[in-house]
C-alpha cells in the first residue's frame, strides 16, 4: 500500500507516518526542506521516541521523500499511484499544496478509477474541507465533476502532542504516547483506510468540539493563568494548585456544555477530561507557555476554545462560566513582544478600553451576560 503525506515535520513523523507505517504502508514524505527529505532518502528510517520513563523508541521504515519545489513531478506521479494521502502542513500552508494536490488528481483521474482519500491532519476545524475548495479552484467546471465521483475529502480530528525540540539526529522525535485520529467516514469514498489508529464516526462535529473545548481550552487555561503567575512552562504551571482549580474548573464548565448538547455519556467524559489534565502533567513533555498561549485574538474568536464552551455553558446551565471567565480573562492580560496578536490586543485594549476590545475579537454583542462575567474576572485583580 502507498501513501502520500504532504509534510515531514515533527507532527508528519511523529504522528502520522507512524501510524501508517504501522499499518503496513509505504509512505512517501512530501516537503520543500531539503536536508529533511535528503535525510530520509538516504537513512529510509526514522526513530520516533514516547514521551514516558521508559523512553520507548519506535523504528519507522519503508518510507522515502520527495521535494515539492525540486520534483513536482514525481509528486504527481506518487499521488498517480497512491492508495491514501494525508496533510500535517500547519492551516497556512494548506492553500500552497493545493495546486499540486490538484494536477495529481487530474492526472490521476486520466489513469485509473480507483477511489482514493485525502484526509488534512491539521489543528483546525474543517480542515479537509477547507484544502478541497482550495484545490477545486484549480479545477474546471468538468474537472470538478469527474474528481466528486472518485476522490473522498472527510474531515478529520488529530490530538497528540508534539512539542518543540532539538535532536542530533535530524528526524529523530518525541511524542506523548497518547494520540486521537478521528475521520468522517460519510465522507470516504471507496473502501475505508485500513490504519488502525483511525476511528471512523458518521457525525465529526462532537469529536471537533470535544477535543477543541477540552484539550485547547485546558491547554489555554494553563498557558494563560500559568503566564499570569510567571510561569515559563506547561510543567511548571500544571503544578501550581491554584491554576490546577481553574483548569478543572473550566474543564468541569466545558464538559457540562459537551455533555448537554451531544449527549457524551457523563462518566465517560469526566474519565476523558482527567486524562486531558494527566497529559498536560506528563513532565517528559516540556511545552513553552508562549508556545501554547500564542495567539490570543484567534483563541479568543466566537467559535473557538474559550468563548464557544462559555457561551454554551451559559446557554444550557443558566449558571455564569466562573472559571472559563477566569481563562478569558487572563487571555485578555497576556503579554508577549514576540507574538504579534498578543501585541495588536494590548493595543486595542489601550486604545478602546477591554469591554470594546473583548466585543471585537470575540463576536459578543453589547448586552451578552457573558461579557460581564468576562469584564468582573478581569477587573478582579485590577487591572
Amino acid at each position: 500500500m502507498e501513501a502520500v503525506h504532504f509534510g515531514a515535520g515533527n507532527i508528519g513523523r511523529g504522528f502520522i507516518g507512524l501510524l501508517l507505517h504501522q499499518a503496513g504502508y509505504h509512505t512517501t514524505f512530501v516537503d520543500v526542506n531539503e536536508a529533511v527529505i535528503k535525510e530520509i532518502n538516504e537513512k529510509k528510517q526514522y526513530t520516533v521516541v514516547l514521551a514516558t520513563e521508559e523512553s520507548e523508541s519506535l523504528t519507522v521504515k519503508n518510507i522515502s521523500g520527495i521535494n515539492s519545489i525540486q520534483d513536482p513531478g514525481k509528486v504527481i506521479q506518487a499521488i498517480v499511484h497512491a492508495d491514501m494521502i494525508t496533510t500535517a502542513v500547519g492551516p497556512n500552508v494548506l492553500p500552497i499544496i493545493a495546486g499540486l494536490i490538484a494536477k495529481g488528481l487530474k492526472e490521476r483521474a486520466k489513469t485509473t478509477n480507483q477511489p482514493l482519500n485525502i484526509i488534512a491532519c491539521e489543528n483546525m476545524v474543517g480542515g479537509t474541507s477547507f484544502l478541497k475548495e482550495k484545490v477545486y479552484e484549480h479545477l474546471t467546471q468538468e474537472e470538478k465533476t469527474t474528481i466528486d465521483n472518485l476522490f473522498g475529502f472527510p474531515d478529520a480530528a488529530v490530538d497528540r502532542i508534539v512539542p518543540n525540540q532539538k535532536h542530533d539526529n535530524l528526524l529523530q522525535v518525541s511524542v506523548e504516547p497518547y494520540y486521537e485520529w478521528v475521520v468522517e467516514e460519510p465522507a470516504i469514498k471507496g473502501t475505508k483506510p485500513d490504519v488502525n489508529g483511525i476511528t471512523f464516526v458518521d457525525d465529526l462535529t462532537p469529536y471537533i468540539e470535544r477535543k477543541l473545548f477540552t484539550v485547547n481550552s485546558g491547554h489555554a487555561a494553563v498557558a494563560y493563568v500559568g503566564h499570569q503567575m510567571g510561569y515559563q512552562t506547561i510543567t511548571e504551571a500544571i503544578n501550581d494548585e491554584k491554576v490546577q482549580e481553574i483548569i478543572k474548573g473550566a474543564l468541569h464548565e466545558s464538559g457540562e456544555a459537551l455533555i448537554r448538547t451531544y449527549d457524551f455519556n457523563r462518566e465517560e467524559h469526566q474519565a476523558y477530561t482527567e486524562k486531558i489534565i494527566g497529559r498536560f502533567m506528563n513532565p517528559y513533555i516540556s511545552d513553552e507557555i508562549t508556545r501554547v498561549a500564542r495567539g490570543p485574538i484567534r483563541k479568543l474568536g466566537a467559535r473557538e476554545r474559550l468563548i464557544r464552551p462559555a457561551s454554551m455553558y451559559m446557554d444550557v446551565t443558566g449558571k455564569e462560566p466562573t472559571y472559563l471567565a477566569k481563562t478569558i480573562a487572563a487571555a485578555l492580560k497576556f503579554t508577549n513582544e514576540q507574538d504579534n496578536e498578543a501585541v495588536k490586543l494590548q493595543k486595542m485594549i489601550a486604545d478602546q478600553g477591554v469591554q470594546e476590545a473583548l466585543k471585537e475579537v470575540s463576536g459578543l454583542e453589547a448586552g451578552h451576560p457573558l461579557l460581564k462575567v468576562i469584564l468582573n474576572a478581569y477587573n478582579e485583580r485590577g487591572d
